[in-house]
């Protein structure tokens, strides 16, 4: 079944020449005809029919051979080209290149050069050295996230996280792979203080600026980190999880100003805007303007810019 057809065709020495290049689902087809009468045919599997296809053909009583080329100049139409002596005696799209799909298609099959080997391998063995913290570390989320459903209390949640980074701390003396490089401490601590605060307080307007203070303390952290430590523990820490190198000083202070950013956005929603606003904020916007200010800052402080 032709799914559709390329008709091409000029005049030459008196004859009519045409060239029919069609396609079905599987199979590429190209014909020549000489005054009405198919004198060569090509076929090929459709997934070759982007190569340039070569027709020859010496018509009676004449002395030189014919060379029709036929190609793809774009990705959905096809130009032919007639040669006799090596000389062009017809185009039919002057000035197209008809190896235009052939040349895309072969920079697309280029094979991996030696730099690109190492990196994979390097990149491998990153993963294996930093996956059981990264494991851990997606374990104390699942944890909290499954006490908080079953329980529909985030105290008994947060408290429940902290003792499991407890026991991790426990665990790590007792084996040799990494359980802690990742953010376990720096997550139990950070769900201890919550939930502290949860018990401490409980004004529902203190409840919203929960997120301002804890954006706040984590801000002043990844500052401290950034300035006087040029980012070396939460910057090593981050970049288990990206897939390129970041420049830590930049990428941890970056952190640090977003952290502060969203604890501004916070209080001003939590203090001037009402509370169907705010949950509506923190439930559906807080999180997806913070990972389009995360993504934006891995672009800026990329090592490889």
């Amino acid at each position: 079944m032709r799914l559709w057809t390329y008709e091409r065709s000029f005049q030459h020495k008196g004859a009519d020449y045409e060239i029919k290049f069609f396609f079905s689902f599987t199979t590429c087809t190209s014909q020549l005809y000489w005054n009405g009468i198919l004198v060569d045919e090509h076929i090929c599997s459709f997934s070759e029919a982007t190569r340039v296809m070569t027709h020859k053909y010496q018509a009676e009583g004449q002395s030189d051979e014919i060379i029709v080329i036929v190609g793809y100049y774009s990705w959905w139409s096809v130009a032919i080209e007639a040669h006799e002596n090596n000389e062009l005696i017809y185009a039919s799209h002057p000035g197209e290149d008809l190896h235009f799909a052939e040349k895309k298609m072969a920079s697309l099959e280029t094979t991996p050069t030696e730099e690109d080997t190492a990196e994979k391998e390097e990149r491998s063995q990153k993963w294996q050295q930093n996956k059981y913290s990264i494991f851990a570390d997606i374990a104390l989320g699942v944890a909290f996230f499954i006490v908080a459903k079953v329980t529909g209390d985030f105290r008994v949640a947060a408290f429940t996280g902290v003792a499991l980074g407890l026991a991790l701390v426990v665990v790590q003396r007792f084996v040799k792979v990494d359980l802690l490089g990742g953010f376990a401490i720096f997550g139990t601590v950070m769900l201890l203080i919550s939930a502290l605060f949860s018990l401490a307080f409980q004004s529902e307007y203190l409840v919203q600026l929960k997120g301002t203070f804890m954006g706040l303390l984590g801000a002043s952290i990844f500052l401290a980190d950034g300035i006087f430590r040029q980012g070396r523990y939460f910057g090593a820490r981050f970049e288990r999880y990206l897939s390129s190198p970041v420049k830590h000083q930049q990428f941890v202070i970056g952190l640090g100003l977003i952290s502060a950013s969203m604890s501004g956005i916070n209080y001003a929603i939590a203090t001037y805007l009402s509370e169907d606003v705010w949950l509506n904020y923190t439930t559906f916007f807080d999180t997806v303007i913070y990972i389009a200010l995360f993504v934006l800052l891995t672009k800026l402080t990329s090592a490889e810019r």
